[in-house]
Formats: structure tokens, sequence, C-alpha cells
């Protein structure tokens, strides 16, 4: 059996792992902003740019601003949170063809390299967390005790990115074309999703599709505990939407990382011969 084709071996700790991940993606952050004027201040501008574009077109052009005086906070929070999806699917689908060397050169578990592309984009998404915070703050919006269930919603967006990311960079290797399909993929999940309308806009039947993406699940979740705290009692989230609440999303996105993570590891020994 050549070098290139041997099983990766598995690490009996989690320690050592942990810590390549984290090199790995401190690294790539770096160097992704390494050669740029503005460096880090890119990681802003872009979602506050499309932002900027879609309240002009959406807000006040299509009067959409009129629905909710927090319409604006509401679209920000939703460009952010879909920049991340898209950052750390893209970036996890491409990570190991993008990092062939290591893949060839090294024994470790080959789910390191898409991971550490998403936790790359979760440096990003922090960073732009920072700036949400201060429109929230500018709105003159109070902080609430049930703002601590935001982190656990942002968790399972993150488990849920992480096997789309598995998922993607497994068939990437195989097949390239795949980068073309997920492009598609990712302009139908944004307009799919209530980014830029309210999600009551859409009729019922259209609820309950649009509420088994974890994603819109998690936006609506999100925005309801922040901005309608009034109504955060399910009015605007995933329970109004399917039977059981939140099951069927949280079991969507557990189900993505579990599919995504096998399938990974059942091909990760071909990785070194594809790449």
């Amino acid at each position: 059996m050549s070098a290139t084709a041997r099983a990766v071996p598995r690490p009996r700790g989690l320690k050592h792992p942990f810590r390549i991940l984290m090199v790995v993606a401190a690294t790539e952050y770096k160097l992704k902003y390494a050669d740029s004027w503005l460096g880090y201040v890119w990681s802003v501008i872009k979602p506050l740019a499309l932002f900027t574009l879609l309240y002009l077109v959406f807000g006040r052009i299509f009067k959409l601003g009129d629905v909710s005086e927090y319409y604006a906070v509401g679209l920000l929070i939703g460009i952010v949170l879909f920049t991340f999806f898209d950052d750390a699917s893209s970036l996890g689908m491409t990570s190991i063809v993008a990092n062939e060397s290591l893949v060839r050169r090294l024994a470790f578990p080959r789910a390191i390299v898409p991971a550490s592309a998403t936790v790359t984009a979760a440096i990003t998404f922090a960073v732009n967390a920072v700036v949400v915070a201060g429109f929230i703050g500018l709105k003159g919006i109070t902080p609430q005790l049930d703002w601590l269930l935001i982190p656990l919603l942002l968790v399972e967006l993150y488990v849920f990115v992480l096997g789309v990311a598995f998922v993607l960079s497994t068939l990437y290797v195989f097949l390239r074309d795949i980068g073309q399909v997920w492009e598609l993929g990712l302009l139908l999940v944004f307009y799919a999703s209530p980014i830029i309308y309210p999600i009551g806009f859409l009729p019922p039947w259209a609820r309950d599709l649009a509420f088994i993406n974890p994603f819109t699940q998690v936006l609506q979740d999100v925005r309801a505990l922040v901005l309608y705290p009034d109504v955060a009692d399910n009015k605007v989230t995933a329970g109004d939407a399917l039977v059981g609440g939140r099951a069927i999303p949280i079991a969507v996105a557990l189900g993505t990382f579990v599919f995504g993570l096998l399938l990974l590891r059942r091909h990760e020994a071909r990785f070194a011969e594809r790449v």
C-alpha cells in the first residue's frame, strides 16, 4: 500500500488536533488579508456594503422599512449571519484542495482542514457581530436575560455549517463542478431565507418549508430574542411553523453534521491521491 493511500490515523486525544485546528485557522485568517491595504477592515466592509445596498432598495424604495422600526437592524443581522454561512461553507468546500501540500505530506485527521476554514469564517463573524452590537446599541434596544440563548443558537448554526463544509469539501476533491453548483445554491438560500423580507410575507406552506432550514430557524430566533422580546414566545419563530417547534431544524443540523463527518472519514484515505 502506498504512503498516500494508507489510512489516516485516529488520535486518541483531542488536545493535539484542536491545537492544529486553531493554529491553521488563525494563520488562514491572517493570510486572507496579508496583502490587503485595508486589511481586516474588509471583513466589516463586505456585509456593511451589502446591507447599505439592500436597505436602500428594499427598505426605502420598496418601503419594507415601514413594516417595522427594527427592519434595518433585522436586515443587518440576517446579512451578517448569511455572510458567515457563505464564507464558512465556501472556504470549507475548497479547503482540502487548497491545502494539498499538507494533505499529501502529513498524517492527521482530514476533518481538521475544513473545520479550520469554518473557524476562520467564525473569526470574521465575531468581528461583524461587534458591528451589529453597535447598531443595536444605537437603536436603544435594552439587553434581555433571554439573550443568553443566542450563543446556543449560534452553536446550532455552526454545527450545521460545519456539516455542510464536510460534505462539500469531500465532494469537491472528486468533482470540482461542485463549486459552481454551490455558488448557485448559496444564491437560492439567500433569497429563499427571510433575510430581506419578513417571514410573514410567505404563505403558510412556504413558511413551513423555510423553517426546515436550520439557518432560517436560527435567524428568526435571534431576531425574535433581540428585536421582538414581546413576541419571542415562538410567534415569529419555528414554533408557529412546524409541529414540534425547533425539533426538525435542529435534527437537520445534527444530521447534516453526522452525515458530513462520516462521508469525509470514509473517503479521506483517498484525498492525497486526488488533490
